[in-house]
């Protein structure tokens, strides 16, 4: 009888061959079933790898969430005495005199008043600006113009506020003052000009990029359907980047009610129930800048401020709960 393969090779030495000895990875179905411990050994190390990163990243959502709760806490502790003495009811008055020798007011409502009169005016003027200027350098704009103008725009968003606020007060207020023929050029309008030139780089980088993400295919299909270039800017790019464009819009106008040192130099600081842009107004971010520093630790009028601070942080948030409604509801159309 002949010997069977494996006794040959145990005649031979006792061990098998290199050439049929198998490997991890070359031995067919043997081969897989060894590297199965080394491949769990792999996924088990890549497993904790994922959980870390997913701690990791709940634990800056979280922390998020609670810097956002601590700001709360801390202007409702500050300003809560302000509930027992003087009231609430003072903060509804349409007067706001702090330092007085007779009777301190503290009603809030010129200051809210103001703010809202600089917004809506700051939006009016940056909205269709910024919006067109995106659309032109997306659009229309030769690559030329468009390598020249994008860093211009950036530029003009990297110059500090109150470096604005002294060329405001310097050009843009005298100018003001002389076109208008007022008394003085420190006015609810001065400060509107200044914040929408702000504003605008904003709105202009975020709504091209979006008026550019639109795919190309969109813009041929409306060429190929016998439509002008401006017919497909109009009735195809612009609507099919709608939700980028108001959310580039919410940013500009977050910019502009969060603003400090500009308005605080160019409108005149008049704390004054007005609707007219020529007369002088008092915004709430102006009022906490300017009298925060002076205030008395822990006096009634230091109380009204954070007060003040908390209308503000309310508005901010009823603008973005707006702004991420709007989007969602473009998204879905």
């Amino acid at each position: 009888m002949g010997l069977e393969p494996d006794a040959k090779v145990e005649e031979a030495g006792g061990e098998h061959p290199p050439a049929l000895r198998a490997t991890p990875f070359e031995g067919g179905l043997v081969g897989a079933l060894r590297a199965i411990p080394f491949a769990g050994g792999y996924f088990r190390i890549a497993g904790a790898s994922e959980r870390g990163a997913r701690l990791f990243f709940a634990a800056c959502a979280s922390t998020s969430m609670l810097i956002v709760l601590l700001i709360f806490l801390f202007l409702f502790k500050e300003a809560v005495p302000f509930v027992s003495k003087p009231g609430l009811s003072d903060l509804a008055g349409t007067r706001w005199v702090p330092v007085s020798f007779q009777h301190e007011l503290f009603g809030i409502l010129p200051l809210v008043l103001g703010s809202l009169l600089v917004t809506l005016l700051a939006s009016v003027l940056a909205i269709p600006f910024g919006v067109g200027a995106a659309i032109y350098i997306a659009e229309l704009a030769r690559p030329a113009e468009r390598e020249f103008l994008k860093p211009c725009i950036e530029m003009l968003a990297a110059i500090p506020s109150v470096v604005l606020g002294f060329f405001g007060l310097v050009v843009l207020a005298p100018l003001v003052k002389a076109v208008f023929h007022l008394s003085t050029g420190l006015t609810a309008l001065s400060g509107a000009i200044l914040l929408a030139l702000m504003a605008a780089p904003t709105i202009i980088s975020i709504a091209e990029d979006a008026i550019r993400s639109v795919p190309r295919s969109y813009r041929e299909a409306s060429l190929a359907m016998g439509a002008t270039h401006m017919q497909t800017v109009w009735k195809v790019t612009t609507p099919a980047a709608l939700s980028g464009i108001v959310a580039a819009v919410m940013l500009g106008m977050g910019r502009v009610v969060g603003e400090t040192m500009a308005v605080l130099m160019v409108t005149g600081n008049a704390a004054m129930m007005t609707l007219s842009p020529f007369d002088s107004v008092r915004t709430m971010t102006a009022t906490i800048a300017a009298e925060m520093g002076e205030v008395t630790f822990g006096s009634t009028h230091y109380q009204a401020l954070f007060w003040v601070g908390i209308t503000l942080l309310f508005a901010t948030f009823i603008l973005n709960m707006v702004a991420q409604r709007v989007l969602r509801k473009y998204q879905r159309s």
